[in-house]
């Protein structure tokens, strides 16, 4: 499926707007208002009022495409879809923190076409469109160093709050990965992490339970870029099924692979 450049400047276009209704809320408390409750009853509005502006822009601009949000579900075609996440970090967004993006994908028969990941509050923006390359803020980026090795990586991560059953798993797999290469961070928000990756400024990434709407538009960057990317089984990660994605530079991703494949055996 072809992508025209202006249907990519209308997607960026949008999601600068969207942004820029949640940096209006950021840090923001209503007046008169000092509980914890009235954050997230404002962090709740934000988020739902940014995936139906989302969805309002989108649906017209691609003829038969339905959608899939993380907060109104799926509707219309899945085969040409919409994948969205309108707040991807919020808990980082409730918090004050300035970790959190908007991401946006458009995914053909499962496979994403176009992706856009942006983060409000720096304006840094990732854009994508299959086999045109992954740009920064306009310009092309790649990996400068696409044959690092796992001693010269840095690796993310998330933690296991959405499953418990494999918390065991990530406290296995942890001191293995750290002691594999430089470090490990978290951010809070799996777009972001996987942008980064895609540019190389993080080497190896891994996580459970990510959901279409949190990886669909960075799968396509990683792609484009040569960033190998399988489940713990080593196979072709399947961003409807799968439980954990082990996404890595060439040269990291077979010792990362090995670690959580270990850690992670019984799933």
């Amino acid at each position: 499926m072809n992508i025209s450049r202006e249907v990519m400047e209308y997607c960026v276009a949008l999601v600068k707007k969207v942004g820029a209704f949640q940096m209006k809320y950021f840090r923001s408390m209503p007046e008169g208002a000092d509980s914890q409750k009235a954050v997230r009853e404002i962090v709740s509005f934000v988020d739902v009022e940014s995936e139906k502006k989302l969805q309002q822009g989108l649906l017209p601009l691609v003829s038969g495409a339905g959608f899939f949000g993380e907060e109104s579900g799926q509707s219309g075609s899945q085969d040409l879809v919409w994948i969205v996440d309108p707040l991807d970090g919020t808990t980082n967004y409730l918090s004050g923190m300035e970790q959190f993006a908007i991401s946006v994908a458009l995914v053909a028969k499962g496979q994403p076409v176009l992706g856009v990941v942006y983060k409000p509050y720096a304006d840094d923006i990732y854009t994508c469109i299959r086999g045109g390359g992954v740009f920064f803020n306009g310009k092309q980026i790649t990996p400068d160093q696409p044959n690092r090795e796992a001693a010269d990586a840095l690796f993310m991560t998330g933690f296991p709050y959405r499953s418990p059953d494999m918390v065991e798993s990530f406290l296995q797999a942890a001191p293995e990965v750290m002691q594999l290469g430089r470090g490990i961070r978290r951010f809070g928000s799996a777009a972001i992490d996987l942008a980064c990756l895609s540019a190389g400024w993080i080497q190896g990434f891994w996580e459970t339970e990510l959901q279409p709407y949190d990886v669909a538009a960075a799968l396509l960057m990683l792609e484009e870029n040569g960033v190998v990317v399988t489940n713990h089984r080593g196979e072709p990660f399947d961003m409807y099924h799968d439980r954990v994605l082990v996404a890595a530079l060439p040269r990291v991703h077979p010792p990362l692979l090995e670690i959580i494949s270990k850690a992670y055996n019984e799933f």
